[in-house]
C-alpha cells in the first residue's frame, strides 16, 4: 500500500481549554495508482485529515504512513492543490509553478522543462508568461495543479478544488482532472461535497460521519473508465449517490 492510515486521531484544544474531538479511529489504505474521494458534512474532519496527510498537521494519535515511511512532516512526495489556487498575483504562471521548486532550490532548469510539459498537459501551452489576473478560475486551478505536480510527487492531496468554480467550469475540470490523472497516474485523494462528484471521479469513495469524523462506509465505484459525463444519467450512477446520501438522510449537507 502506498499510503497507510491506521487509528488517526485529532484533538485540538480551544483558548477556554475545551478538547474537540476532530477525527476518531479513522483507518484505510491507498494503492498506487487510486483516485479515491472523500465525502461527509461541513466540520466533519475531511480538511483536517489532508492536512496530516501532507505533514502540516500533526495527529493526535494512531499511525499515518506513506510508502511504509511515517509523515511526520512535508515532503515532495505529497503535492497539495487548496480550493483557491493561491497564486501570487505579480509573478506570471511560469514563476508560480516553479515556486516550490524555487523555494527548496532544486535544479530550475529540470524543473522549468517538466513544467513546460505539464502546463502542455492541462491546455495551458501558450500561458507561461501570462499573470493570473489574466486567467479565469478553471486555467487558475489547473495552474494550482501543475503547480503541486511540478516536484513530481507521488500522492496529490485535493481539498475541494472545484468549489468556488461554476458549475459547467466544474463539470469541465472534473474531466481535465480525470485526463490528467490517467496521463499522470499519480495517486489522488480528493475531498469534495458534491457526491455526484465523488462518483463521477473515484475508483473508491470514502464516506465519512459527522464530528468526530469517523469512517462510516468506504464504496468500491465499479463504473467503466474512461468516464463520460453523460454517465451521470445512469440508474448505476444513481445507485452509488443514493447510497452515500443514506448516510445522511435529508441534512442537505451536500450538492445535488
Amino acid at each position: 500500500m502506498l499510503i497507510e492510515v491506521d487509528g488517526l486521531e485529532k484533538v485540538y484544544t480551544t483558548r477556554q481549554g475545551a478538547r474537540v474531538e476532530a477525527l476518531s479511529r479513522v483507518s484505510f489504505n491507498v494503492r498506487e495508482g487510486e483516485f479515491i474521494t472523500v465525502v461527509g458534512p461541513s466540520g466533519c474532519g475531511k480538511s483536517t485529515m489532508l492536512k496530516v496527510l501532507a505533514g502540516t498537521l500533526a495527529r493526535s494519535g494512531g499511525h499515518v504512513r506513506l510508502a511504509g515511511s511515517p509523515i511526520e512532516g512535508p515532503t515532495p512526495e505529497v503535492g497539495v492543490v487548496f480550493q483557491a489556487p493561491i497564486l501570487l498575483p505579480w509573478r506570471t504562471v511560469m514563476s508560480n509553478v516553479l515556486l516550490p521548486a524555487e523555494l527548496q532550490r532544486r535544479d530550475m532548469r529540470r524543473h522549468r522543462h517538466s513544467a513546460e510539459g505539464l502546463l502542455r498537459m492541462v491546455g495551458l501551452d501558450g500561458f507561461a508568461t501570462k499573470y493570473p489576473r489574466e486567467l479565469s478560475g478553471g486555467m487558475q486551478q489547473r495552474v494550482g495543479i501543475v503547480r503541486a505536480l511540478v516536484n513530481d510527487p507521488a500522492v496529490l492531496l485535493m481539498d475541494e478544488p472545484f468549489g468556488a468554480l461554476d458549475a459547467m467550469t466544474r463539470e469541465q475540470m472534473n474531466l481535465d482532472l480525470l485526463r490528467i490523472w490517467q496521463e499522470s497516474r499519480k495517486t489522488v485523494l480528493l475531498v469534495t461535497h458534491s457526491i455526484p462528484e465523488a462518483v463521477f471521479l473515484a475508483d473508491r469513495i470514502i464516506v465519512m460521519s459527522p464530528r468526530p469524523g469517523r469512517i462510516t462506509d468506504i464504496i468500491t465505484v465499479d463504473i467503466p473508465r474512461p468516464r463520460r459525463l453523460e454517465m451521470i444519467n445512469s440508474p448505476e450512477f444513481g445507485a452509488y449517490v443514493q447510497r452515500i446520501r443514506g448516510h445522511f438522510g435529508a441534512s442537505g449537507s451536500f450538492d445535488a
